[in-house]
Parts: C-alpha cells; sequence; structure tokens
C-alpha cells in the first residue's frame, strides 16, 4: 500500500484543479495515490482527473454529488483511500516542493503518531506577501512525539484539516469522518485533536493556499452561519463526554467561541436570524464555559461577556460602527451629468422588466459576435422578450432594419441598463452600470484565450498599462452571473483571469454555430458578395493585435506572397478590430475585408487561414480547413504580451517563421498535407469541444428561459459533426 493517500475535492475549482494535481505529481518522493474526489463524471473537473488518470497510474478518481458537499467529497476520497497516512488538499491549493519527502523523513522520526501538524502558506490571489498563520502555534509545541495534555492550544479547530497528516488506521480506529454541512473543517480538527493520544509537528510549509479574491465561500452571507453553531455544539458535546481536563477545554471553548463571536459581529454574514443565532450561541457559552475560565482583554472580551449575558441589544449596538463602515463601502460609480444620474437613479427604482433583455458588443460597435447570435436565437425561442442592442452612434447605420437599438450615452440606453432582467455582453457593460438583484449578466466572451487576460495580465507591463484598474475590471465581472466558454481551456483559463464567484456554461460560441449551419450556397454568396475571383483559392490573412506597437503593420509583404503563390491564390486581409476601416474593398489580389462586419463570414469564404497568435485560429478550426500559423515573432509576443501555453508545441497547422517559408508551404502543398491534418485534428480536439451549431439555443434555453442544466440539448460529439463546405477543393489527410 502507498505511503501517503492524497484526497483532492475539486467541485467549482476546475480552473486550477491542474495546478494541484501537477504540485502532487512533480513530488521528488513518489510512494503516494493521488484522489480527485469529483461532482460528476461529465463535470469540467472531472475531465481534468480523468486525463490525469490515463497518463498516470496513481491517479485514481472518485465521485461525490454536489449535494453531499466538501464533508462528503472528502469522506469519498478516506472510504477509497489505501496510504498508511492522509493528506487533504483544496482543489486550488498546492504542496511545495519537496513536501512528501519532508513528511515522509518527520514521520520516519516520530512512528506512529496520531496527527502530524505542519505550516502552510497562505497567498494572495493577486498582490502581497503571503502569511503562515500555523507557524507561532506550532514553534510552541513540543519537540518530538508529545501527548494533547503538552500542548492545549492544538485544539484542532483552528487548523483546517489540509494542514495535517493523519494516520488512516487512527481515523478508521476511532470512526472518524468529517461532520456534514458547512464548517466541517472545525468540527473533523476538534474532534481529531480530542481522540489522538500522540501527535507532533513539522515547523514546514508544506501546502501553499491561494486565497481567492472572491474570499472563502463559508464568510458569505447566508443561512449556512447557524451551522456553525452545530459543529462548536458537536465539539463541545464530546469535550464534555470525555471529561476533557480544565486545562485543554479552557483553550477550545476560548478558539471556537472566537469564530462565534466574529461570525455574530459581522455585519453582513447574517442577513437575518442574528438574534436568534446570538440566542443559541450564548446558551451553549453559559452551558460549556469551563470553571474558572477568563475571558480575553479588550473589544473581545467585552463580547464574550455580553454574550454571556444573553445582552443582544447592547451586541447589536457595538456591531453599530462595522456596519456604517459597511454602508461607506457600498458606494457605485454614476453616470456622468446631474439628469442622467438623476435619471438613472429613478430607473433603477422602478422594478425589473421581465421581458426585457440588452445585449452589447464590442463596446458598441454593431450587430455583431455571440451576443447577435443569442438575440437572433431568442428572437425563435423566446420571441416574449423585448430585446435592444446598444451600439456607439456612428455604428447606427450598420444595425439591421428590425433590431431595436438604443444610443450609447443616450437616455433611452440608460432606461433599458436600469429596467433589463437580462444583459449580454462580450465584454462588459459601463462602470457605472449597477447590478440589480434579480437581474442576470451573461458575459459571452469574443474568442478563446491564447494571450494572458483580465487579472492574469497585471505582471505584463505594456498591456498592463493599456488595461487601465484592475480594481474596476474586476468589479465589471463581479457582476457576471454566466461566462460562457467554448472549450475546457477556456473554462480553466477564465477562471484565473476573472476571479469572482459567476457560473462558467460550457455551451460553445454562438457566432460559431454558422460554422455548421452555413450551406455551399451561402458559401459561394458570401465569396460574390466580399468580391473573391470565382475558381480562386481565398487565403485569409489575419494578424492579431500587438500591445507594444503603434498602429496597423501586417508584418508581412502580401503582394510579395501573392506574387511567390501565383495567380489561383487571393489573400483575404483582415486587421484586428481596434482598426476597423470601413467596409471590404478589393485591390487586385488582395481584398480587405476589415471592415466587413461579420468574421465569420470571412472565415466561411476562406479556403485557408494565416494568422499569427489571433483568436480568429480557434473559431476558425471548427471548420476543419488548413491553418498556417506565420510567427514571425513569437518570443517577443510571448515575452511581452504573455500567453497560456506554447503554441509552437501545440499548433493547428503548419508553422513558418520568415516569408520565405510562408511561401514554401503552399508551393510545396504541406499546408494541406497530411502531418498538416494531424495537427489541426489535435488542435481540434482541445478547442473546438463545445461548438457544434446549437450552442446559441442553449445560452438561451438555460439563461433567458431559465430551464434547468439537465434539460439543455447535450454538446454533439466532434466526429459526428459536419462543418460548413469549403469553396474550393483542397488536398485532405
Amino acid at each position: 500500500m502507498p505511503r501517503f493517500s492524497i484526497i483532492v475535492p475539486s467541485h467549482g475549482v476546475a480552473g486550477r484543479l491542474s495546478q494541484a494535481l501537477d504540485s502532487v505529481l512533480a513530488q521528488s518522493f513518489g510512494d503516494f495515490e493521488l484522489i480527485p474526489v469529483c461532482d460528476a463524471a461529465e463535470s469540467p473537473a472531472a475531465a481534468v482527473a480523468a486525463g490525469y488518470a490515463e497518463r498516470d497510474c496513481r491517479v485514481a478518481p472518485v465521485h461525490s454529488p454536489p449535494s453531499d458537499g466538501l464533508a462528503g467529497a472528502r469522506n469519498a476520497g478516506l472510504g477509497a483511500a489505501l496510504g498508511d497516512w492522509l493528506l487533504f488538499l483544496d482543489g486550488d491549493d498546492e504542496l511545495v516542493p519537496g513536501a512528501l519527502a519532508a513528511l515522509d523523513a518527520r514521520l520516519g522520526e516520530t512512528g506512529d503518531v496520531d496527527v502530524l501538524y505542519f505550516e502552510h502558506e497562505r497567498t494572495p490571489w493577486w498582490v502581497g506577501e503571503p502569511t503562515n498563520p500555523a507557524a507561532p502555534a506550532l514553534a510552541r509545541a513540543p519537540q518530538g512525539v508529545f501527548p494533547p495534555a503538552k500542548a492545549p492550544a492544538l485544539t484542532g479547530v483552528e487548523f483546517p484539516a489540509w494542514s495535517a497528516a493523519y494516520r488512516r488506521a487512527f481515523l478508521t480506529e476511532q470512526q472518524l469522518a468529517f461532520p456534514g454541512g458547512h464548517f466541517t473543517d472545525i468540527g473533523f480538527g476538534g474532534l481529531v485533536a480530542l481522540r489522538a493520544e500522540r501527535m507532533a509537528v513539522l515547523r514546514r510549509v508544506v501546502v501553499r493556499h491561494l486565497l481567492r479574491r472572491q474570499g472563502n465561500r463559508l464568510n458569505l452571507p447566508g443561512e449556512h452561519h447557524v451551522e456553525l453553531l452545530d459543529q462548536v455544539e458537536a465539539v463541545l458535546t464530546h469535550a464534555a463526554e470525555q471529561g476533557l481536563a480544565e486545562d485543554r477545554l479552557g483553550p477550545l471553548f476560548e478558539q471556537l467561541f472566537a469564530a462565534v463571536l466574529k461570525t455574530a459581529a459581522h455585519p453582513r454574514r447574517l442577513r437575518r436570524g442574528r438574534r436568534a443565532f446570538f440566542r443559541r450561541a450564548s446558551g451553549l457559552y453559559r452551558r460549556h464555559r469551563p470553571a474558572g475560565f477568563r475571558a480575553p482583554g479588550g473589544s473581545l472580551g467585552v463580547q464574550h461577556r455580553l454574550l454571556a449575558r444573553g445582552a443582544y441589544t447592547a451586541f447589536r449596538a457595538l456591531r453599530g460602527a462595522n456596519r456604517v463602515a459597511a454602508r461607506a463601502a457600498s458606494g457605485v460609480p454614476r453616470p456622468r451629468g446631474l439628469r442622467t444620474r438623476l435619471r438613472y437613479r429613478w430607473q433603477l427604482r422602478l422594478p425589473l422588466d421581465e421581458n426585457l433583455a440588452v445585449y452589447c458588443a464590442y463596446w458598441g460597435r454593431g450587430y455583431l459576435c455571440n451576443p447577435a447570435a443569442v438575440h437572433a436565437k431568442a428572437r425563435e425561442l423566446a420571441p416574449h422578450l423585448r430585446s435592444v442592442f446598444l451600439v456607439e452612434p456612428d455604428a447606427v447605420d450598420r444595425v439591421p432594419k428590425d433590431v431595436e437599438y438604443a444610443v450609447i450615452g443616450s437616455r433611452a440606453y440608460w432606461d433599458v441598463l436600469a429596467r433589463a432582467k437580462y444583459l449580454i455582453n462580450n465584454a462588459n457593460f459601463a462602470d457605472a452600470v449597477v447590478k440589480r438583484r434579480g437581474s442576470v449578466h451573461l458575459s459571452t466572451q469574443h474568442g478563446t484565450p491564447l494571450k494572458k487576460m483580465g487579472a492574469d495580465q497585471a505582471t505584463y507591463p505594456v498591456v498592463a498599462a493599456a488595461t487601465g484598474s484592475f480594481a474596476k475590471l474586476l468589479a465589471r465581472v463581479d457582476r457576471w452571473d454566466y461566462n460562457l466558454t467554448s472549450n475546457r481551456h477556456s473554462t480553466e483559463m477564465w477562471e484565473s483571469a476573472f476571479p469572482s464567484a459567476h457560473e462558467p456554461l460550457e455551451y460553445g460560441y454562438p457566432r460559431n454555430d454558422v460554422y455548421y449551419t452555413a450551406s455551399a450556397a451561402d458559401v459561394a454568396r458570401i465569396r460574390r458578395e466580399l468580391g473573391v475571383p470565382e475558381g480562386k483559392k481565398a487565403l485569409l490573412y489575419a494578424p492579431t493585435h500587438r500591445d507594444y506597437a503603434t498602429g496597423f503593420e501586417t508584418g508581412l509583404d502580401l503582394r510579395a506572397l501573392c506574387e511567390e503563390l501565383g495567380d489561383e491564390y487571393v489573400v483575404l486581409l483582415r486587421a484586428h478590430y481596434f482598426y476597423d476601416q470601413g467596409t471590404a474593398r478589393g485591390t487586385g489580389r488582395i481584398i480587405d475585408v476589415t471592415g466587413h462586419l461579420s468574421s465569420e463570414d470571412v472565415c466561411l469564404a476562406a479556403d485557408a487561414l494565416i494568422t499569427d497568435y489571433s483568436s480568429i485560429m480557434f473559431d476558425y478550426a471548427n471548420l476543419d480547413r488548413p491553418i498556417v500559423v506565420y510567427a514571425d515573432d513569437w518570443d517577443v509576443y510571448r515575452e511581452l504580451r504573455g500567453v497560456y501555453f506554447d503554441l509552437m508545441e501545440a499548433p493547428p497547422g503548419r508553422v513558418a517563421r520568415t516569408p520565405g517559408e510562408l511561401a514554401a508551404v503552399f508551393r510545396d502543398g504541406s499546408w494541406a498535407d497530411e502531418e498538416a491534418g494531424a495537427l489541426r485534428a489535435a488542435f481540434r480536439e482541445r478547442f473546438c469541444q463545445f461548438d457544434d451549431g446549437r450552442a446559441a439555443e442553449r445560452v438561451v434555453r438555460r439563461v433567458l428561459l431559465g430551464e434547468p442544466p439537465e434539460a439543455i440539448p447535450p454538446v454533439i460529439p466532434l466526429a459526428e459533426r459536419i462543418p460548413a463546405p469549403a469553396a474550393t477543393t483542397l488536398v485532405r489527410n
């Protein structure tokens, strides 16, 4: 049997689960089994865990339903464990390098203790110095093996479950498991310390705990805080039944009620039932207070005395300052202009319009992208909804005649933003937009991330300067209820880039539906509209924006490329949308389609794609047509912009570094040969997971119609999808 069993609950942390598992598998000490606990076989976390299990026999996933919570997940892992020692690791935590070797060495010195406590590092999610809160308590513990009476302050209730190694035989003999409900660490940690006979400590950091930007779920408002009293009562009852000595009972009592008072005094954790919480806590305090217990000094001591007397009115008055501070911190940005602010404020007081949906794409550039695709499907499946698209003044002429719109900044704009039940955007609404209770915000995104996004841009000075205030960015992200993703890579990266409490929807991108619904006639029509000559092979050249460059430069002599390729090719030039210059226009064999609103149309018209690092490659891959990466400045781009993976190691097709290499792959046919096809197939498997032609339907049914997840149409397997046909016949693998 293995030396260690490492149990990793993963519900809600799919985006960081890989980091946790990697930190275990990279350990120099390899005698362990790794048990990821997933909520369902088809969940994002389960897919991540299954991939690891295929690659490493030490990974053995188990499943636990979400309804069983964290306690159920840990108990499921405990039941499957075979190791001598058990470690628990949250799905967004990491083992530090050398952790298992250090634990093994220390356990070799101590022998079969029941529990070995160790230090952990709490790391801020973004900036700030990490802390080591367990170090002071462990520093006061005896050096060798000791009974609990020798270290009464080690009560277990202040230490998370992942800050100790537990002898499996001890837990089995004592029939110890995690108690159900919230605050399970307090109940489990307290019971372990009460039952243990031999303890030891390791004065070294073993676990690196990442503090979430949105904070610990247990600290959010809700009735679950009442369950804290359940755990406190259970631990104190066991202590009384055990006849725990006063010198141990005092520290246990004080630490438990420190947690209780922290909740009772917090202005927002208990939105209702505060008096009942206080009354019950007061009864527990008086019933279990050790003889001779002395309350701590200062403000905390005052709270102890008020709780002991059951003086809720006085305690509530003591909380008043906190409530005032909380209200002062709740201010929101406001629209410009007194009249606009007053009107918007008045509209916010009116009821939500349950049948109003507001859409916006690319900060008002027009009727585009995922929001437009969702809007079109909503008119079909949810005709009762009034749908309003938000556009800049210069984009009004590009809005279809039958689409209702509001000009950004106008009175109508602020009116619909204040009243809409549903708000859909592929970027973000203005800072001044208030997230109303009951409203539903959907972020559709507008591409799969290769380059670093959101908060992950902070360490790249050039792009960070262009992004502006990250605090404001994340305040906008906090309004999201749902965030759309087209592949699991995006699911994981968005969790890192946009840390918040929104729910990911792995439904695919609605704008990509057309790649599976368009016909040959549609492709032919679009090519005629763009001016592609009959019978020519159209190569779409779509480079991305460089944050460190000024203006648009192709970086490639397209006229020279056309001369190299010969008369059978034309090039469709599409610059990044930052450089939109009007309508499509042709100049001989180079046709500028930058101004054509629909990137989907342009992709359908193209027989192949040439790009550098643009996210258009992920969308175009749905068509299963050749892609060539022109990477003349990859090293510079990767260094200055930051990327999530090495495109050169996993490209969607052939890679060219120079104009000569680019021309050569077309002249010799390797752009569409068998090897290029194999690269494209692997790329599609990874990045075209959820785009199947029904993404818009899934979004409308779930978000706008409120259908349950189990009723949403499943994703069609990649092998069963039929992309829109290319206009010309290419050499295929």
